[in-house]
């Protein structure tokens, strides 16, 4: 998968349940008659290698091509240019922004809210829309795979450890999470660690579903990591279960509760213990 911890991490392989889900699919529509033929329907799921750029149009090529008639290589080549191209200047765009929200919360010295999940959990029918009921109580919300990566920023927050030889560079997960080979647990592994060395991000909201068995073993490892700064966890790791709405509603009134009640004084226990100079 793509990711921007690539080249500091062992790999960011996709989850094994998100890599097998076409085939799934495709089994259902197939399991007593081929219902792609009877409504002349049919069915491409290539598998690609998005880490991997200059592999990516070779693939889809080669996947598509039976199935889009006239389909050149130059012309994949160009589409996943530009695929790349729209994915690259999104993501900057919202890491920008969240680094306006933390300068914002720095000039005012006001908490925010960092969500650790997997990028599905923004779906409201998967996530319910946890981070959109804690930004009605005035909270903004961060989310994982778009925190501010500037260097400034970085070496700011991690220089200390990359000093003491702790880490090699801001991405490294080395010194907390050795087994660095999916993209998503990484990137909340690290995200993790970003909001322990961040003073204005006051509390951090773990999602999860249907018992993921790759962020299970992440749990306690992600929690000690955030508690260990000060700063509040929450959690809902049964995202999938069918509990009543009012449940989920009375957790993010606690998450407000404890985020009014505690918010000051983990920025300010939270600044005492940060490096000077902080570039925002």
């Amino acid at each position: 998968m793509p990711s921007y911890l690539n080249g500091h991490v062992a790999a960011s392989l996709a989850c094994p349940r998100v890599m097998a889900a076409p085939e799934n699919i495709k089994a259902g529509f197939l399991k007593e008659r081929d219902l792609f033929a009877e409504h002349g329907v049919r069915y491409a799921a290539p598998l690609v290698s998005l880490a991997d750029a200059p592999l990516v149009p070779k693939q889809l090529f080669e996947g598509l091509r039976d199935f889009i008639p006239g389909l050149t290589l130059q012309q994949t080549r160009a589409a996943t240019d530009a695929g790349f191209t729209a994915l690259a200047s999104y993501s900057a765009r919202l890491r920008s922004s969240a680094r306006q929200v933390l300068a914002d919360c720095a000039k005012n010295n006001t908490p925010a809210l960092l969500v650790l999940a997997r990028p599905y959990h923004m779906d409201p029918g998967i996530g319910h829309e946890i981070e959109v009921d804690l930004q009605a109580y005035g909270y903004p919300v961060l989310w994982t795979q778009y925190l501010p990566t500037d260097p400034d920023l970085l070496g700011w927050m991690f220089g200390p450890d990359i000093a003491e030889g702790h880490i090699r560079h801001p991405f490294d997960l080395a010194d907390v999470w050795p087994s660095s080979y999916s993209a998503n647990t990484n990137e909340i592994i690290w995200a993790a660690k970003f909001a322990a060395r961040m003073p204005w991000i006051a509390c951090v909201v773990r999602l999860s579903s249907y018992e993921c068995g790759m962020d299970q073993p992440t749990y306690t490892p992600v929690q000690r990591i955030v508690e260990s700064s000060g700063t509040l966890f929450f959690s809902f790791q049964d995202l999938d279960s069918t509990k009543p709405s009012g449940s989920v509603k009375i957790r993010v009134e606690t998450i407000a509760h404890y985020l009014k009640k505690c918010a000051a004084q983990i920025i300010a226990k939270k600044k005492a213990a940060s490096p000077p100079g902080c570039p925002l």
